[in-house]
């Protein structure tokens, strides 16, 4: 398939094309080209199928680059036909194979039967199938790479999110994620977290407020500044980040609902949670690492802010392989 031959995002092309094999039946149409199962599906996931969508045709027109693919057009016949397994390479947990499955489904052609051995959030082992494809040979090997970069990197995020995840279990603290994620895929990267056992923070700038130390300099001082956004939007959660224990008092007397404790060592973690004495929710940022996650959390916080989540978490390695005939 080349470029120009990707299908339109318009309403009339809704029905898609998963075929019989993904036990796909009558539901809401989405005004998106993936087919209606499959968007409920993303959307059952947290995820806009619209978004998802778009970030599929975003990938592989990236990568046909208005052509098409040489290399199998060459090599492979027409009409011929395969089942392409997507198999872990490693042990990890899966995020992202409703969205691979997206991807691949704005290629393919004709025949299109899915068959979804696990889902998303799963532990997977080495050698592992996670989703079985049926469709044009052609089609497959196309979408291959967009759907495995995707893929691996939402895996990679789950993975790293649930060995953090792991390490605070039965502390009461929950790892969060930060707005440091790659553009136009932060709804999938916090989709991943998700699934990995974390939580999300704010998605956007405007579902809630984080007064930082710029907004702080900028107001002339930490309860000015929480002050000032509580009188110009009332009804947000607001978060205020300290870097000394000093501010802790005049923020919590302000009003704050979450304070975020910013490079503090544990002692001083231990001094804040105290104070607080349950008065606020308390978010600890800032040179956490997986090896000292536990004793930050035992100091009594409620989260702990890790931005390498997305930003920094190797993929997990998932391949495509095509059943011999």
């Amino acid at each position: 398939m080349s470029h120009d031959e990707l299908p339109l995002l318009t309403a009339e092309s809704a029905e898609g094309g998963c075929g019989d094999g993904c036990a796909c039946g009558d539901g809401e149409v989405y005004e998106t080209g993936l087919d209606p199962a499959l968007a409920e599906l993303l959307e059952a996931a947290g995820l806009d199928p619209v978004e998802v969508e778009d970030v599929a045709m975003m990938a592989l027109s990236e990568d046909l680059a208005g052509g098409e693919d040489v290399t199998s057009v060459a090599t492979v016949p027409a009409e011929a036909v395969a089942t392409a397994d997507f198999t872990a390479r490693q042990a990890g947990v899966v995020a992202g194979l409703r969205v691979a499955e997206a991807v691949v489904s704005l290629v393919c052609e004709d025949e299109f039967e899915v068959e979804r051995h696990v889902e998303d959030g799963a532990a997977v082992e080495a050698g592992q199938v996670l989703l079985s494809v049926r469709s044009r040979t052609r089609d497959l090997l196309t979408a291959e790479r967009s759907a495995l970069n995707l893929l691996c990197h939402l895996s990679g995020i789950a993975t790293a999110t649930r060995a953090w995840a792991d390490a605070l279990e039965g502390t009461g603290a929950v790892v969060r994620d930060t707005r440091k994620t790659t553009p136009g895929l932060r709804a999938l990267e916090k989709f991943a977290v998700r699934a990995g056992g974390g939580a999300n923070h704010r998605m956007a700038l405007s579902d809630a407020a984080l007064v930082k130390d710029n907004h702080v300099v900028a107001a002339g001082g930490v309860a000015e500044a929480f002050t000032a956004v509580r009188a110009a939007f009332p009804e947000l959660p607001i978060e205020v980040e300290v870097d000394t224990i000093e501010q802790i008092t005049p923020v919590l007397e302000a009003g704050a609902d979450l304070i975020l404790l910013d490079n503090f060592s544990t002692e001083q973690l231990r001094e804040a949670v105290a104070l607080v004495a349950g008065r606020a929710k308390l978010e600890a940022s800032g040179g956490l690492t997986l090896a000292t996650a536990r004793e930050v959390a035992e100091t009594g916080v409620d989260f702990l802010a890790v931005g390498a989540l997305t930003h920094s978490s190797p993929i997990l390695d998932i391949g495509l392989d095509l059943r011999s005939s």
